[in-house]
């Protein structure tokens, strides 16, 4: 059986229900899941505490393994919720390197990608 996408499990509390709304989320809403926190002096110029991630911005880490850590995305995967970032990444036990995908929650944009105008053309005050 298919399962239904229904906007009403965003207004329930239960964590069944929140996390069946957010597994079942069609793409156009999951890219809302991608925001990110601005930085104190990009919070006072666009008057906003969040924004979408985009391919371009400037992100330094703020939970994990890789924390301080600052990088460019690389890659946006609105499928997985997940975020790649330059230079983060592991080492497998055969000596490769591999990406590591992170949250967006957990990263603080420090710098914005500012090749589409219109990304904040509705933004500023």
């Amino acid at each position: 059986m298919k399962q239904v996408f229904s906007t009403d499990w965003k207004a329930s509390k239960q964590p069944r229900k929140q996390r069946k709304y957010r597994y079942n989320a069609p793409l156009h809403i999951r890219q809302r899941f991608l925001a990110a926190h601005l930085s104190k002096e990009l919070r006072e110029k666009y008057k906003r505490r969040n924004i979408p991630v985009r391919t371009g911005d400037k992100v330094k880490v703020l939970r994990g393994g890789f924390k301080g850590h600052i990088g460019k995305i690389e890659e946006v995967d609105v499928k997985r919720t997940r975020v790649y970032i330059t230079g983060v990444e592991i080492t497998k036990r055969d000596g490769t390197k591999a990406r590591r995908a992170l949250q967006p929650s957990q990263l603080l944009i420090t710098e914005l990608s500012l090749g589409d105008k219109r990304r904040i053309a509705g933004k500023e005050a």
